[in-house]
C-alpha cells in the first residue's frame, strides 16, 4: 500500500499538513490537490483545528503544478475548469478557512508551490529555502494570485524582477523583502513553527478569526474602505463585550505578561 500524497497530524490544536510527494518536489497532482482541499474542508468543520501548518518532505516546500501529469491532461482538461475555480482549487480552500495558516517553508517554493506559500497567512523560512516565480519561463499564466499578491508583499519593482526573469530569491532576501517574517535553521524550523501556532492559540479564538478576516479584507481594498472594515468589525464586536468578559480578558492579559517577563 502506497503511502498517502498528503500527511496529516493534529495535536494540541495544531494540524500538520505534509506535501508528500518528495521524488516530484511535492508537485501538485491531482490526487494531491483534492487530498488538499478535502483536508481545508474537514478542518473548516473541526473545532479542535485552531491553526495549521502547511510543510513539505524532501528538499523543497513545493514545486508547483506537476507538469508531467499536465503534459498529458493539459492545464483545464475539456469539460472542466481546472486548478483554478474547480474542485481541486487549493488556494480557494485555504481562502475559504477561517484560521491562521502558517507555512513552514522547508525547501523550494516554486511556482505553483510559490502561490500556495502566498495563500498562507505567515511564512517562517529554513535557510535553505528558495522561492522562484518560472511562469514566464514555463509559458503559463499564475491564476492562484501571484501577479497580484507578490508585488503587494514585496513591491512593484521586484516583483516584476522575480516574475520576468524566473530567478530564485534567497530564504534571507526574502525575509529582508518582508516576504517571511522569519528564517531559521531546519532544524529549528517546525518548533519555531509549532511554538508560534501555541501563542496563536492562546488568544481569543473568535478575535483571532475575526482579527484574520479583517486583516485580509482591508489589505484587498482601499486604506479609507479598510478603516470601515475595521470599524464595523469594531461595532459588533463592541456589542457584545460585557464588562466581566473584559475583566477576564484583563487578566489573562496580565499573567501572560508576568510569565513572559519573568
Amino acid at each position: 500500500m502506497s503511502e498517502s500524497v498528503l500527511l496529516i497530524e493534529k495535536n494540541e490544536g495544531i494540524a500538520t499538513l505534509t506535501l508528500n510527494r518528495p521524488h516530484t518536489m511535492n508537485a501538485l497532482s491531482h490526487e494531491l490537490r483534492m487530498a488538499l482541499v478535502q483536508a481545508f474542508e474537514n478542518l473548516r468543520d473541526d473545532p479542535e483545528a485552531g491553526v495549521v501548518i502547511l510543510t513539505g518532505t524532501g528538499k523543497a516546500f513545493c514545486a508547483g503544478m506537476d507538469l508531467k501529469e499536465l503534459s498529458n491532461t493539459g492545464l483545464a482538461p475539456k469539460g472542466t475548469r481546472g486548478a483554478v475555480g474547480g474542485p481541486d482549487d487549493i488556494v480557494r480552500a485555504m481562502a475559504q478557512f477561517d484560521r491562521p495558516i502558517i507555512g513552514a517553508i522547508n525547501g523550494f517554493a516554486i511556482t505553483g508551490g510559490f502561490e500556495l506559500a502566498l495563500a498562507c497567512d505567515i511564512l517562517i523560512a529554513a535557510n535553505t529555502a528558495k522561492f522562484a516565480d518560472t511562469h514566464a519561463r514555463v509559458g503559463a499564466m499564475p491564476g492562484w494570485g501571484l501577479s497580484q499578491k507578490l508585488s503587494r508583499v514585496i513591491g512593484i519593482y521586484r516583483a516584476k524582477e522575480l516574475s520576468l526573469t524566473g530567478n530564485f530569491l534567497p530564504a534571507e532576501q526574502a525575509a529582508a523583502w518582508g516576504l517571511a517574517s522569519r528564517v531559521v535553521t531546519p532544524e529549528e524550523l517546525m518548533p519555531t513553527c509549532r511554538t508560534l501556532a501555541k501563542d496563536i492559540l492562546s488568544c481569543v479564538p473568535e478575535m483571532v478569526r475575526n482579527l484574520k478576516r479583517v486583516i485580509d479584507e482591508g489589505y484587498a481594498t482601499t486604506l479609507t474602505d479598510g478603516m470601515k472594515i475595521e470599524h464595523e468589525a469594531w461595532r459588533e464586536q463592541a456589542r457584545e463585550a460585557t464588562p466581566e468578559a473584559i475583566a477576564a480578558r484583563r487578566l489573562a492579559v496580565q499573567q501572560r505578561g508576568r510569565e513572559q517577563t519573568s
